[in-house]
């Protein structure tokens, strides 16, 4: 059966005292509202509708990022849930199907949790899903019947002191027929303590008709908001203990698991072992075996098997770092590629630059790749041996099994097998170095 999404994104989020749209703002290097698309999109549904409001072109540009089809639309006034629902209608009306409404502070739904909503419509004609809260606080709550069926949901302002005490709280997310919401939505009022249109009262109006309701429930850590400052660090802490707990499961070895931070895309393989305070920024897979040593910084990369990062590397966008080579200390890569075993060990920027498998680059080694107002490349052969302090000027090219001399300046191609020397002819005069260490401290000495 055909799903449409309509997702919710449209609060201003005045507690985040931000001028960036609440939604926007990230948990594990992603947008909150990304975390809420990929939810729904990995249901596959046929159409998406954005409900936008504050700061909605770059809600909507941010949408189209992951969804480019996406349709946009934008609620004037904020009227309640179920107002916002039918300004997305007329994108999903006569479309067929269920629809499921999401919200875009709510980044950690599971695949599975809304999975379970969808087949759930086999028994229900509008499913909602619910959670036990520990402390039920102003959530409101799912009253069922005696046979278990939802009853209807009820808002902390509008229930009773008895209502208040059921601990089965509602999402606000909503599973049933795209039809059934087409009829009901016109039909919701505002006659409760806030004014608003809730979309809660679907059920209600369902029950009226004669039609099921039923409840999903999951764990209420899915359900987690984000409305604060602190409810979006305590939603990174929730990703990242999830994050880490995961990459454990699946093999990986963390030595200080607290340190270590992920990103929403990070991908370690079996056997990769991490040590503290590594970073982990987007886009980064990590092959089998690799090891990542204590405090790096990895963005944008791959890592394949055997390779060892760090200590205190940075790898940048485009670094692609092959089998068993090795990236030490105070290195940073970036658009780059380094061949199988090759060693980059101290103290070296290697950017926009190809290093051959097996080459050897010296400490203080710079590719020295832009220009002022362009980028240019350098490319190292297999098994070159790069000195000391050399900096290669691109674009330039040192040929397999060439050398350059310690402290050279390379801006001429190297063929094969030659030596490059690209230094100034040093001069030693006796005795020079005494004389003038004895003046100057005669100079300060006299200046008292």
């Amino acid at each position: 059966m055909a799903l449409q999404l309509v997702v919710l994104a449209a609060g201003e989020g005045t507690r985040m005292l931000s001028d960036r749209p609440k939604v926007l703002h990230e948990v594990a290097h992603a947008p909150l509202l990304h975390h809420a698309l990929r939810a729904g999109l990995a249901l596959g549904p046929a159409r998406v509708a954005l409900v936008v409001g504050h700061g909605g072109a770059a809600v909507g540009a941010a949408a189209r990022e992951i969804v480019p089809e996406a349709a946009v639309v934008t609620q004037e006034e904020r009227l309640g849930t179920a107002h916002a629902v039918s300004v997305a209608l007329p994108e999903i009306a006569g479309a067929g199907g269920d629809t499921l409404v999401l919200y875009a502070d709510t980044p950690f739904l599971r695949e599975e949790t809304l999975s379970a909503m969808q087949a759930a419509r086999a028994q229900h004609d509008v499913v909602v899903l619910g959670f036990e809260a520990a402390d039920p606080g102003r959530y409101g709550r799912l009253v069922q019947a005696a046979d278990g069926t939802l009853e209807r949901i009820v808002e902390w302002k509008d229930a009773t002191e008895a209502e208040r005490a059921v601990r089965l709280c509602n999402s606000g997310v909503i599973c049933c027929a795209t039809a059934l919401l087409e009829e009901l939505l016109p039909q919701i009022g505002n006659a409760n303590a806030s004014g608003e249109y809730y979309l809660t009262d679907i059920v209600g109006l369902a029950r009226a008709g004669g039609l099921s309701c039923g409840v999903v429930r999951c764990d209420e850590a899915e359900t987690l908001g984000v409305n604060s400052r602190a409810d979006l660090a305590r939603a990174e802490a929730a990703f990242q203990a999830r994050a880490r707990a995961g990459a454990l499961e699946t093999g990986a070895t963390l030595t200080a698991p607290e340190t270590v931070h992920f990103a929403h895309d990070t991908v370690l393989g079996r056997d990769v072992e991490v040590e503290p305070m590594v970073v982990f920024g987007p886009g980064v897979t990590v092959e089998t075996g690799a090891r990542i040593r204590a405090f790096s910084h990895l963005e944008g990369c791959h890592v394949s098997a055997g390779a060892v990062i760090g200590p205190y590397a940075r790898l940048r966008p485009g670094a692609e770092i092959g089998e068993d080579a090795r990236i030490g200390n105070f290195v940073e890569v970036k658009a780059a590629e380094i061949g199988a075993g090759a060693k980059v060990n101290h103290l070296t920027y290697i950017g926009d630059a190809e290093v051959g498998a097996g080459a050897n680059i010296g400490a203080g080694t710079v590719t020295c790749n832009y220009d002022g107002v362009s980028k240019h490349r350098t490319v190292i052969g297999e098994r070159a041996f790069i000195g000391s302090d050399t900096m290669l000027v691109a674009p330039v090219r040192v040929g397999a099994e060439a050398v350059t001399g310690s402290g050279s300046v390379v801006t001429r191609d190297v063929e094969a097998g030659a030596l490059a020397l690209g230094r100034a002819r040093q001069e030693t005069r006796p005795g020079l170095g005494r004389r003038l260490m004895e003046r100057l401290r005669a100079a300060r000495a006299e200046r008292g």
